[in-house]
């Protein structure tokens, strides 16, 4: 199943949601010097440019108020997801826009949340002659795939949570990431909806194959039984998302044919990640060879597992059921 993701939709909802915290987390000082309860978001900016015939929107503008001061500043934070040797000139663009418009002293980020390449992106925009600068502008940049996943295991930040799945991940440690993220997730006790948000992120970005699945719930079975718990109700409760989403997708399509098949995959693998975690927790550990055996299995026998399972007293009544159905 191909999934088209609206990168810039997520990166977005999850920096609205979580801006302070961001701040926070990667620009500490700036954080200091503002008031974090005066955020206000502002409407987005159009920008035609002209050599390229294309038209360009802000992501995020920030108006924000001085900690301890009557004065205000603007936080303008793009999201890049793909290279672009000229977006140090759009940044410029930008920039030279918002401060003709507001009047107001700009803070300008951009986070550039593509995998490769993984070179230090650029940092500023010059206009330079043989021994004059004209100018030189500067923004500051989060670029995750130099960042080490590692380094914020202990960041009781939501925002680090998230984009945890998109630094610097060894394929071999994809499972780990995905467990990490999720444990740190449940230790923040956010409510519902930011839960959910968070996990979704995660989820989209690590989205586990069969193999994968079973490494992450044998490593899921060796954490404390606490943050076990927590974790499994998260995993549950997005797992149970993808269903209902899986019966909603494709509805967008304009043929018929486009949703059903939208309809069918979703549900199917949904159904099919959610009976994986279900019986690892009862045969735990899971063969790889079964778990691939039951993302193999239609809708129809999935939902028929799915009320099977419950009769299962071991690990061997489950393979001799996939022998009998599959």
């Amino acid at each position: 199943m191909t999934e088209n993701i609206d990168h810039d939709r997520l990166f977005k909802e999850l920096l609205t949601v979580f801006f302070v915290e961001f701040v926070e987390l990667f620009f500490p000082d700036l954080y200091q010097y503002i008031d974090p309860n005066s955020v206000t978001f502002l409407d987005k900016e159009l920008f035609t440019d002209v050599t390229l015939g294309e038209r360009y929107e802000t992501d995020l503008i920030a108006q924000v108020k001085v900690a301890d001061n009557n004065s205000y500043l603007l936080i303008h934070l793009e999201n890049q997801g793909s290279p672009d040797t000229a977006f140090n000139r759009r940044m410029f663009r930008y920039f030279a826009r918002l401060h003709e418009k507001f009047n107001l002293p700009i803070y300008p980020i951009v986070i550039f949340s593509y995998d490769k390449p993984k070179k230090a992106a650029q940092e500023s925009y010059k206009i330079s002659f043989p021994q004059w600068d004209v100018l030189t502008f500067n923004y500051r940049v989060i670029q995750l795939n130099r960042l080490n996943w590692r380094d914020f295991l202990t960041s009781q930040n939501p925002v680090a949570s998230a984009l945890m799945a998109k630094m610097d991940i060894a394929p071999e440690d994809r499972p780990r990431v995905k467990l990490e993220c999720l444990r740190l997730l449940a230790s923040l006790k956010l409510d519902p909806a930011r839960m959910q948000l968070i996990s979704g992120f995660v989820d989209t970005y690590l989205r586990l194959n069969a193999a994968e699945t079973e490494i992450f719930n044998q490593e899921l079975e060796q954490i404390e039984p606490n943050k076990k718990e927590e974790v499994m109700q998260i995993v549950t409760s997005w797992m149970e998302e993808g269903i209902k989403q899986g019966r909603e997708e494709g509805r967008e399509e304009g043929r018929e044919e486009g949703r059903q098949e939208g309809r069918q995959e979703g549900r199917q693998e949904g159904l099919a990640q959610l009976l994986i975690l279900q019986l690892s927790q009862r045969f735990s550990p899971l063969d790889p060879s079964v778990t691939e055996q039951i993302t193999q299995l239609t809708i129809a026998q999935l939902e028929t597992l799915g009320l099977a399972m419950f009769d299962f007293q071991s690990i061997e009544a489950l393979i001799n059921w996939l022998k009998e159905n599959s």
